[in-house]
């Protein structure tokens, strides 16, 4: 009898793990180890990472531990002048593959992927419109996990797009200076505030 009710407490437990939530990773802050490598001065002083206007795209590389798919991102952004995307974030979604999140591009309102089968944010579904305020801080949220990749802005789901068998890649240009991750704006001078990542469980 000792025995059964041994292995019923021992089945119970097992249970109750498997039911159990993964715990939550924690964030990894994005600070002090980016490199300016395109276009205008990049800067970073009390937290707030700058691109400056620059004749066409300005970019920031990380240096650091790059985020690797099955990830979530978030951060702030802002265009601080200009009328074109800023804090614009190339991100890897599968090995040495990249594509980028475009904030406010062709003449300030587009948001999307860039690449997806090889049309940008203009082209694909994942295109759409937003006005974007000068000076005003937006929240950005990611997640890159399976074949999806899903994006807020201040909440609202802007992006939701299924990748399974679908080539992803970035838009030929300047915009591959960015990898693995890095922030970009195009004759904008853009900042970013708060970006942090974690890993996600496979």
């Amino acid at each position: 009898m000792a025995a059964a009710v041994g292995a019923c407490r021992k089945e119970e437990k097992s249970r109750a793990q498997a039911k159990a939530p993964v715990p939550a990773t924690e964030w990894i802050p994005l600070t002090g180890k980016w490199s300016g490598v395109e276009g205008g001065e990049v800067t970073e002083e009390n937290g707030i990472l700058s691109l400056a206007y620059g004749e066409q795209l300005t970019a920031a590389k990380w240096t650091g531990e790059a985020p690797k798919a099955p990830f979530e991102l978030e951060y702030e952004a802002r265009r601080v002048n200009g009328a074109d995307f800023f804090g614009a974030v190339t991100f890897p979604v599968r090995d040495n593959e990249f594509v980028t999140l475009i904030l406010g591009g062709w003449g300030g309102g587009l948001v999307g992927i860039s690449s997806i089968d090889d049309l940008d944010a203009s082209e694909n579904e994942t295109g759409g419109s937003m006005k974007f305020e000068a000076a005003r801080w937006y929240k950005i949220r990611l997640v890159r996990a399976g074949e999806k990749i899903e994006v807020w802005v201040d909440g609202e789901k802007v992006v939701d797009v299924e990748t399974e068998g679908r080539k992803l890649s970035l838009r030929p240009g300047p915009i591959s200076a960015c990898t693995p991750f890095g922030f970009g704006s195009w004759q904008t001078t853009g900042e970013i505030r708060g970006a942090k990542w974690r890993p996600l469980p496979v």
